[in-house]
């Protein structure tokens, strides 16, 4: 037993595993995962004892200049494939999925200007949002309900998920591209002013007018 600030603290009856051996446990959960992990489960797995923490520092720093990084999604960790090695799994990663543009530019506005209302959103783009937009999105799990505005009426919020942090190779949304890089990428394009298009129309999904998902997010 020891005294600190007054109060007894345990000695654990179990030594911690060498830190080398907490970075290949770590490596283990990390590659065997497909989802990010927190460092909070990482030591949920672990011996009593382990730092998930330290260990992520070494095996970061152990990958660097590999063809797999240890990347930070949000708030959790992760392996993925070296950006610059994105093309030699070109065709093990293109979906078939598509999205609207109504549904692209829905996302975009949320990913910029999280958390946002859908309100706010039909202001920024000129046009309503349909239903459709929005549940396409949240099934994609690309998108997802934020807390609830304190204003009248007390509209819910959207902000992007976890899911489309880990899908674009983002940490977190301060990340996301600037428009010059987006419309070199073909992700936005020069349209005319939202009231050149009439502020009481309907999303332009019902047009039939889809746009290739794999063609707008290449890796």
């Amino acid at each position: 037993m020891t005294e600190e600030a007054g109060k007894p603290r345990e000695e654990s009856l179990f030594e911690a595993p060498p830190m080398g051996e907490q970075e290949r446990m770590v490596e283990a959960i990390l590659f065997a995962t497909a989802e990010p992990v927190t460092v909070r489960e990482l030591e949920a797995r672990m011996p009593h004892g382990c730092d998930a923490a330290e260990a992520l520092v070494h095996l970061r720093k152990r990958y660097e200049g590999r063809g797999v990084h240890v990347v930070k999604v949000g708030d959790a960790w992760a392996m993925r494939t070296a950006a610059d090695l994105g093309f030699l799994m070109q065709k093990e990663t293109v979906e078939t999925r598509k999205l609207s543009r109504a549904a692209i530019e829905t996302l975009a506005i949320i990913a910029y200007h999280q958390p946002v209302t859908r309100a706010e959103i039909e202001e920024i783009r000129g046009v309503s949002v349909s239903r459709g937009t929005v549940d396409q999105l949240l099934e994609m799990e690309w998108i997802r309900f934020g807390r609830r505005k304190m204003t009248p009426g007390r509209p819910v919020t959207f902000v992007v998920t976890q899911g489309f942090l880990d899908h674009f190779g983002l940490e977190n949304a301060r990340d996301l591209p600037g428009l010059k890089e987006l419309r070199a990428a073909g992700l936005l394009e020069n349209r005319p002013p939202p009231g050149a298009l009439g502020l009481g129309d309907e999303d332009d999904e019902d047009e039939g007018i889809d746009v290739d998902q794999s063609e707008l997010f290449e890796e």
